[in-house]
């Protein structure tokens, strides 16, 4: 507690006061216009990865960026996403992994799970993202920035399932994005399904950025 409270104190007599309006707008409801699924990780800040402010993102965290397909889970993965879609009307899902996954390389029995019988319960939720890998390789040599990349796109399908989610899309009132972010470098890979692959977004051009349909799930 002795790292958080000088953190609290400052934001309290500095920041809010810097930003008092932007509160007070928020205090009067939110209007998010994306959810962003990722992982929990403690290196991941969402805001900070996108420079948003408070009241643009919607998020979903959980270890390995996982959703489960429609009714495989009690937890509250589909209550979000449904509210997210039809309670708040976002208009963008983002699925954002990131490197040095520790869930997935514990999908991938990188990871002893003994002791974390929750953690591998969860991960049978991925179970396809580790067969589509092992597949396609030889010897099970694997590379896990593959199996971050696949994960994303297993838990699109998953994503797929769920009927607000299906039904938005058939309107057309929703695009899905799939995103890896590494630590080492600051980049985001974005997934260009007429390249079949995730490319740094640095690297594309603003006017192909601008197509929505090429980067979409």
């Amino acid at each position: 507690m002795k790292n958080l409270m000088p953190g609290l104190r400052k934001f309290t007599e500095n920041v809010f006061p810097e930003q008092k309006d932007l509160f007070e707008t928020l205090s009067q409801g939110q209007k998010p216009h994306t959810l962003l699924i990722t992982c929990s990780d403690s290196r991941i800040d969402p805001n900070l990865l996108t420079q948003t402010q408070p009241g643009e993102l919607f998020v979903i965290r959980n270890a390995g960026n996982i959703i489960p397909p429609y009714g495989a889970s009690g937890g509250g993965e589909e209550a979000s996403i449904e509210f997210a879609i039809d309670g708040l009307k976002i208009s963008n899902i983002v699925i954002c992994g990131h490197s040095h996954c520790g869930a997935m390389a514990a999908l991938m029995d990188k990871v002893d799970l003994d002791s974390l019988p929750s953690v591998k319960h969860w991960l049978r939720h991925a179970q396809t993202t580790k067969k589509r890998v092992l597949a396609c390789s030889k010897n099970n040599d694997f590379n896990l920035m593959d199996v971050i990349e696949e994960n994303i796109l297993t838990q699109t399908d998953n994503l797929k399932t769920h009927p607000s989610v299906s039904c938005a899309l058939r309107q057309n009132k929703i695009r899905l994005y799939g995103w890896v972010y590494q630590f080492e470098t600051g980049e985001v890979m974005i997934y260009d399904h007429m390249q079949k692959s995730f490319v740094k977004s640095v690297a594309v051009k603003e006017e192909v950025l601008n197509e929505p349909s090429r980067f979409e799930l």
